[in-house]
């Protein structure tokens, strides 16, 4: 069965409606639940899903135990949530050293990172050529939704 690790980009698209990409994400997340696919998320993914579903500027404003019901409902029920270890969180902050990245594109390589480690075979971002950045040895498995 084939393995499609969402990043953050597209789970915020599939859970807001009037978010612009909802029409492309929303498809993937109704398969993902209908186990068309085996459907991974990065630990890391909860977390952020979080931030950003509290924090979007939509009328009316997510608030917090909307967004907890939402993440349960939508995700946690059928992803298999692929943890990262402290050796992956230090391999990761390393690898961007190596290639000179600094800032926000970390949490991407975390994301990618929970790809790589899941033996994904397709990793699902609306910011592909950012993940190609931190990934580049994944770039084939990067895909839009």
């Amino acid at each position: 069965m084939m393995k499609v690790l969402f990043d953050t980009s597209v789970l915020v698209a599939a859970i807001v409606e009037p978010h612009p990409m909802h029409g492309q994400a929303l498809p993937w997340l109704k398969r993902a639940k209908k186990k068309e696919f085996e459907f991974l998320i990065s630990s890391h993914s909860l977390a952020e899903l979080y931030a950003v579903l509290t924090t979007l500027p939509v009328n009316p404003r997510i608030n917090p135990r909307t967004a907890c019901h939402l993440i349960h409902e939508d995700i946690e029920a059928s992803a298999k949530i692929i943890p990262l270890s402290l050796a992956d969180y230090i391999s990761t902050i390393r690898q961007m050293a190596d290639l000179g990245l600094s800032g926000g594109c970390i949490y991407d390589a975390l994301i990618a990172r929970a790809a790589n480690k899941s033996g994904a075979d397709r990793l699902l971002t609306f910011n592909v050529d950012d993940f190609k950045r931190v990934w580049p040895e994944g770039k084939n498995i990067i895909h839009l939704p």
